[in-house]
């Protein structure tokens, strides 16, 4: 082979080697990206909704969700604890606030949506005489959420004290952890009735499942939902953190949550 002809051969054996380089390298980095995962912290009366919002998420971008439900409370006991969530949807604002003051936040908390409460039974029960029922004694177990650390539990204890019912229910509630554990005393038999989120008797998983009505709003005050990047979402998957987190006021996931009985501000 003469020496000009063996240069050229080199020079296109490298650059074909390069080439190929760059497409493993290109391919890698796809399949990284497509393979990204980030670690979501959800208040459980978005349990139901939010797998359509994670479904519609993971099948736009080619990124995985890992999920974690639980009361709200709970979820930031586990922040504080080190737990490595990404973003943390929660039941109210106030707890978001909290954590952003004390530095676990990486961006001011944001409303998503509004919550709404509703009274909810799988028993042959006539809801639109709940209040009667209590006062006469006709009720034997409610199911509320933990209000100390369930938003929609706090809310349904104001509730109670609206229609001042609330010392004579006290020997009757039935306490669940989160508003999932509250659905299932709901859902099973275990209680007459109990509050919910409106989004879980909404969900396609509930529909058709007893019997419902809406709370009068005037006596609670409209549940203000609030996402907050965490810190360790900015330090470890900040591209992803902030493309999720503003996913949450797309168009398509705000049609999610009004037909799912959030409000929408």
């Amino acid at each position: 082979m003469k020496h000009g002809t063996h240069g050229i051969y080199l020079k296109t054996i490298n650059a074909l080697v390069m080439m190929v380089a760059a497409m493993v390298a290109s391919s890698l980095f796809a399949g990284s990206a497509r393979a990204a995962t980030l670690s979501v912290a959800v208040a459980a009366n978005m349990q139901f909704v939010f797998d359509e919002i994670k479904a519609e998420f993971q099948k736009d971008t080619g990124h995985t969700l890992d999920v974690t439900v639980a009361s709200s409370g709970k979820i930031v006991t586990q922040i504080t604890h080190g737990a490595p969530f990404d973003v943390f949807l929660s039941a109210d604002m106030e707890y978001p606030a909290h954590l952003y003051q004390r530095g676990f936040g990486a961006n001011q908390p944001k409303v998503y949506a509004y919550g709404s409460l509703v009274l909810w039974t799988t028993k042959k029960i006539d809801l639109s005489q709940w209040k009667k029922l209590i006062r006469e004694g006709q009720v034997d177990k409610i199911a509320i959420a933990n209000p100390a650390t369930a938003p929609y539990g706090k809310e349904a204890i104001k509730v109670l004290r609206f229609e001042k019912l609330e010392n004579q229910v006290q020997s009757h509630l039935v306490f669940g952890e989160s508003i999932a554990q509250t659905n299932q005393y709901i859902y099973s038999g275990a209680v007459d009735f109990g509050f919910t989120a409106k989004s879980v008797v909404l969900s396609k998983a509930m529909q058709g499942q007893g019997s419902w009505i809406d709370i009068a709003q005037e006596s609670y005050q409209a549940i203000a939902q609030g996402a907050l990047i965490l810190k360790h979402g900015k330090e470890q998957n900040a591209a992803l953190s902030q493309q999720f987190f503003d996913y949450l006021y797309a168009e398509k996931t705000r049609a999610i949550l009004k037909r799912s009985g959030y409000i929408l501000s």
